[in-house]
Order: C-alpha cells, then structure tokens, then sequence
C-alpha cells in the first residue's frame, strides 16, 4: 500500500490521517500542535455539544494515534517531487518519502513553492473538493484552499475527502468509508 505524508495535524490534517490509517495505509502526520484550535470553542461542531479547542485536538489526535497512525512533532520545511512520489525534508534535517502528500498546514501553505505551484492572491493554493492540486498526488485541505469559510468541521471534511480520493485511486474505483452497527 502507498504511504502518505500529511503536512499539519488540526482538523484536515487529522481527519484525513484517521481514514487512511483506518485502511491500514502508513500514514505519518507532521505537526506540532500549534492549530488555531487551541484557541477556539467549538459549539458548531455536528454530534458533539460543545468541545474545547485543545480537548477536540487531545481526542483527535489520540483517536488517529489508535488507529495507527504516526505523529511526528517537526515542522516540515521542503518538499521535492521524488521518482515514485515526494520527498519532505524537516527542520531537523528528517527526510522521509510517500507516495502521497496532504498539505494541511491552515494558513501556511508555502510549501507549495517547492514542487511547482504557486499561492493566489488569497496567499491559499487551487485545489479541487477533493484537494488535488495540479501536482499529481499532491493534496492541500482545509484553511490552506479556502480563508474565507473556515470551520473545523469544513477542515475535517476537506481532509476526508482527501483521504477517500487517494483511498479510490489506490483501489481503482471509489471508496466509501461506512461501518455497520454489528447485531
């Protein structure tokens, strides 16, 4: 199975690691939890009443942890296009490699720059609803694509459907993530 490298652990990035670490794929998160989500409360959220900030991240990234994913506290500070995928590079000189990459990093989203595409004047970066950019497998999620209508629960849905389209192109058709209540 591919491996995947996501670039920032708020909401995109953690929701797009939870599906895929779920289908068993490696999954390597690189944050340091330094979201926006520790300073917000969260009322707006469906099924959930009302959550802290840094209870929401505590619970997300546990729940992504559990479902194997890895975090990795380093800020990534380039990304290179690689023969079968892309390489990044940490600010402690940590290289990795993945076939795919989800660039979740909320407001900065420069990394870009590196593998050929460029910032609007919103300073975010052109993706589809899916968060394919030009790049082939290179996806940018969440605050990144869209300033102006930010939500967790938009973030988190940016970055399952991030998941899910790299989960359908891997698989050779689409695929949907629906678990049935066991009787």
């Amino acid at each position: 199975m591919a491996k995947v490298i996501i670039i920032g652990d708020g909401p995109a990035g953690l929701s797009a690691a939870l599906y895929l670490a779920k289908a068993k794929y490696t999954t390597v998160v690189y944050g340091q939890d330094k979201t926006p989500m520790h300073y917000a409360m969260v009322h707006n959220y469906l099924g959930i009443r009302e959550i802290s900030g840094p209870d929401f991240q505590k619970n997300a990234r546990t729940q992504v942890i559990d479902m194997g994913a890895e975090i990795v506290d380093e800020q990534v500070t380039k990304i290179a296009i690689a023969d079968d995928g892309f390489t990044i590079k940490t600010a402690v000189g940590k290289i990795d490699e993945a076939k795919y990459v989800i660039i979740a990093a909320g407001r900065n989203p420069e990394l870009v720059t590196g593998v050929g595409l460029s910032l609007n004047d919103q300073k975010t970066v052109e993706a589809d609803r899916n968060g394919r950019t030009m790049v082939p497998n290179l996806y940018v999620t969440g605050w990144s694509t869209r300033p102006d209508k930010i939500q967790a629960i938009i973030s988190a849905g940016d970055g399952a459907a991030a998941a899910l389209d790299i989960l359908s192109k891997e698989a050779g058709k689409d695929i949907h993530d629906f678990d049935n209540l066991e009787k």
